[in-house]
């Protein structure tokens, strides 16, 4: 039932659209044409203003059986760097940038996947209800976009993200909770070579601070990294002044909890010992996501993903996506695996039949929610 050719077409059109985080307002039009076109009511709110994009988050709505499940489907816009002039080639059945930017299937194979199952819809006259569709800006940066969504317009109590790259029928339930650590070690600068004695070497201290700590996997749950330190000015002067930027994550937020405050006080610790002083910052990105197994939103994907004949498989994810902001919201939703490779590099590929099984798994998903009415609910699985 999904038109291969199509499919293809759309998407590589979408990937040629420039939407670089903050710079979403191309796709977003594209989008909201498309939308329009296939009888959409869309709207735009105002979440660029609160994340500096120069367009908002995009809500569409198809009206359908008020007597089935209202289904919410979403992906977000935008790209990471670089993603300019992003120029699509397909070979052997394999869809790849040329190698100068990334592919931008991340996220725009879920888009694609969620328009030719619309358009399938449609053109068969399938039964549905109604269908919300939730295309957001910015979500490569911190999962701003979705944290301004204007959730009053939506209806769904339920839905989908296809944001992950894990193989089609892959169901993610769970995900971390997410610090942002910032931190300022700031010593005392001094001349390296005539009186280094004076001087506070910043970049020896935060060192210390960070030898001392726990890094990579804390156990199953829990995670922590130091990505970032950066200071001095020159090779003769004792450095005054460094930055460090790192995160913890956990699928407990009691964990997470922990091991940021553990991470605080070494820098701490280390700043008093060493004579130097510290100002430390901490952002939680998002919360973490559970969604029970037996929650009607995974059973509904189960099933969607049997009657297609894939294997479904439930599982937690170390990363984060705009389903916990969704959650945190009252919408029980989970993210599917779209087969995307390599994301964020600039080897980043999809095959053509893994965005053909994209769609398809939105189509049954669809399809199932459609008999999923009043009085069946979760005994229907």
């Amino acid at each position: 039932m999904i038109n291969r050719e199509r499919l293809v077409a759309e998407f590589m059109e979408l990937v040629r659209v420039d939407s670089e985080s903050r710079r979403e307002a191309p796709m977003s039009a594209l989008l909201r044409d498309k939308l329009q076109q296939l009888g959409f009511t869309v709207y735009v709110d105002d979440a660029g203003s609160q994340t500096g994009s120069n367009t908002g988050n995009l809500i569409a709505r198809l009206p359908g059986n008020e007597d089935a499940v209202a289904l919410m489907l979403s992906a977000h816009m935008d790209t990471v760097s670089p993603g300019r002039s992003i120029n699509p080639v397909k070979k052997n059945g394999i869809i790849y940038s040329d190698g100068t930017t990334v592919l931008g299937a991340d996220d725009k194979a879920g888009i694609a996947a969620i328009l030719e199952a619309v358009r399938v819809v449609q053109e068969q006259k399938l039964p549905h209800g109604v269908l919300e569709l939730i295309f957001t800006i910015c979500e490569e940066v911190g999962l701003a976009g979705v944290k301004f969504l204007d959730f009053s317009r939506l209806e769904a109590r339920m839905g989908y993200v296809l944001d992950s790259n894990g193989s089609v029928g892959s169901i993610i339930n769970q995900g971390p909770s997410q610090d942002e650590i910032y931190a300022e070690m700031l010593g005392v600068a001094a001349h390296a070579g005539i009186n280094p004695e004076d001087g506070v070497n910043a970049v020896q201290v935060a060192s210390r601070a960070i030898a001392g700590m726990q890094l990579g996997r804390i156990d199953h749950e829990t995670t922590a990294n130091i990505g970032i330190i950066s200071g001095g000015v020159a090779i003769n002067i004792v450095p005054d002044k460094v930055m460090i930027k790192g995160e913890t994550r956990s699928l407990q937020e009691q964990k997470r909890i922990e091991q940021t405050r553990v991470i605080c006080e070494a820098l701490e610790k280390a700043a008093r010992e060493g004579g130097a002083q510290v100002q430390v910052r901490v952002e939680t990105m998002y919360p973490a996501m559970n969604v029970p197994v037996d929650a009607p939103v995974v059973q509904l994907a189960q099933k969607a993903a049997l009657d297609l004949g894939l294997q479904p498989v439930v599982k937690s994810t170390g990363g984060g996506s705009d389903t916990h902001i969704f959650n945190e919201h009252g919408i029980s939703a989970v993210n599917l695996g779209i087969a995307m490779q390599k994301v964020h590099t600039t080897d980043e590929f999809i095959t053509v039949s893994d965005l053909v099984l994209d769609a398809s798994y939105v189509l049954a998903i669809i399809n199932t929610a459609a008999g999923w009415g009043t009085g069946k609910g979760a005994n229907a699985f």
